[in-house]
């Protein structure tokens, strides 16, 4: 935000998870815009998800190179139209991997960041291959949950486009405290990996009309970057 008395700068939220702001500038946020509209076009695009125990998500969804769905993966939309789910870009999969870098090193990026995590090399620049990319309006929420589904310890990339949310980030044992509350903003990059790739985290509230101007979204969209490692 222009003025601000203080540049907002890097920050560690918690060991492994790190917040990198105004990563996206307005040339990428757009084109990041861009794709996500297209993805959302029906087969297998934007929609409701459903949890099982009959509850309703605000925000809503596609998936790219895996479909998820409560609690699991799929090649399909199997709680949608049914249609193959839509590829993982070659591209995306590389920004997700230079975001890793951006947050943790270049070592990382290497995959030579052991002291991120109890696993062997869980920095490494693993192919990211799958993408969820919810869309918050102005009354959506996420609980509080866990990225818990992928059989790979490689980080979670996060980039968020349009309004501002407040971003819970928690514990690994509970839902509860301790946890952290970050404003994220369009452009800002959130990587969470080693010892927090586990870690809860939520939405609790979206800020509506504090998108960049220039942008053309009304509302929030949230792009997760994801390694499977389901092969």
């Amino acid at each position: 935000m222009d003025g601000e008395l203080f540049p907002r700068e890097r920050t560690e939220i918690a060991p492994g998870a790190v917040h990198v702001p105004d990563w996206l500038g307005p040339r990428r946020q757009g084109e990041l815009l861009h794709a996500c509209r297209e993805w959302a076009r029906p087969p297998a695009g934007l929609r409701t998800v459903h949890t099982p125990g009959g509850g309703t998500m605000t925000a809503r969804q596609v998936c790219l190179g895996r479909h998820w769905y409560p609690y699991g993966y799929a090649h399909t939309a199997v709680d949608g139209d049914g249609a193959p789910v839509k590829p993982m870009p070659g591209w995306l999969a590389d920004l997700g991997r230079a975001a890793v870098a951006a947050a943790y090193g270049d070592a990382a990026a290497r995959g030579v960041a052991a002291a991120y995590g109890d696993g062997p090399d869980p920095g490494a620049p693993e192919a990211y291959d799958i993408a969820l990319i919810n869309f918050y309006t102005g009354d959506s929420r996420m609980g509080m949950h866990r990225d818990a589904e992928e059989r790979s310890a490689a980080p979670v990339v996060s980039f968020s486009l349009g309004d501002s949310c407040l971003f819970r980030f928690g514990n690994t044992a509970s839902r509860g405290r301790p946890y952290r509350d970050v404003e994220l903003r369009s452009g800002d990059l959130f990587v969470f990996g080693g010892p927090s790739r586990l870690a809860y985290h939520g939405v609790p509230k979206v800020l509506p009309g504090t998108a960049p101007p220039g942008l053309g979204l009304t509302g929030r969209l949230n792009i997760t970057l994801r390694v499977g490692g389901l092969d």
